[in-house]
């Protein structure tokens, strides 16, 4: 049977036999072995390859890896867990944000802390004009979702007030190339902040508040899943919103 997630996963990234056979320095033979037949291939090429298409391995090959191998790999992938967000170092936040090379993404209600930071704004901007594109998902304050949140911290219209004035916050960044605004209306059950691999997860406690909620600190392993669970929500959510408009 073929294996048509490499296919596909190659013609995304425009890599071709060729130069995946000469990147994991085997034969163009074999690959497409890999390909048309499934064959699987060692472990040392199968971690190349999904780095080299920057994905997961045991999406790749899903049968790949042992369990034991897979729960391996997953606790690798949690760098440190913090029992309050307020517990996370300041100087964090910037930090993993500055390291990003290809994307950046934050997908919450509102994110005072971060909006409100003026040093977050011109990193997002020195990032942008290097290249680097970052997404920002903001919660629709006129949402059912966002109500229900506030009824849940018992702050009433709280929420949906710290939502308006963060896009009153990120307005002079709303026409800068590379920065895309968006919002929705899902049900956020973490506030996720990514910068390329790495990732800090903010937990949602019902009745408890963000800063108090426990958060994550993970960084993707080839082979692992925990991430890339993250990353599929963020995108899943990315899809369903909606532009945020400009004159907001």
């Amino acid at each position: 049977m073929a294996n048509e997630r490499l296919r596909s996963a190659m013609l995304t990234r425009g890599i071709t036999v060729d130069a995946m056979a000469e990147h994991t320095g085997v034969d163009p033979k074999t690959v497409e072995r890999w390909i048309s037949q499934g064959r699987s291939p060692y472990r040392r090429h199968r971690l190349a390859i999904a780095a080299y298409l920057r994905e997961d391995e045991a999406y790749l090959w899903p049968n790949g890896l042992p369990d034991g191998q897979r729960k391996d790999a997953a606790d690798a992938e949690v760098l440190k867990v913090y029992p309050h967000r307020s517990y996370v170092p300041p100087e964090l936040w910037l930090e993993l944000f500055g390291r990003a090379e290809r994307e950046i993404g934050v997908l919450v209600h509102a994110g005072v802390f971060l909006a409100e930071n003026p040093r977050w704004s011109q990193l997002l901007r020195l990032k942008a004009a290097s290249g680097v594109r970052a997404r920002i998902l903001l919660g629709d304050p006129d949402s059912p979702e966002i109500q229900r949140r506030g009824e849940e911290e018992e702050i009433g219209e709280g929420v949906a007030y710290k939502v308006r004035e963060v896009m009153k916050l990120y307005r002079p960044l709303y026409s800068v190339p590379e920065i895309e605004f968006r919002i929705h209306r899902s049900t956020l059950h973490n506030s996720l902040y990514h910068s390329d691999d790495e990732w800090l997860v903010n937990t949602q406690v019902y009745g408890v508040s963000a800063p108090m909620a426990p958060v994550l600190h993970l960084r993707r392993v080839a082979g692992a899943e925990l991430v890339s669970t993250y990353q599929q929500s963020f995108e899943k959510v990315w899809e369903e919103a909606v532009p945020l408009e400009r004159t907001s």
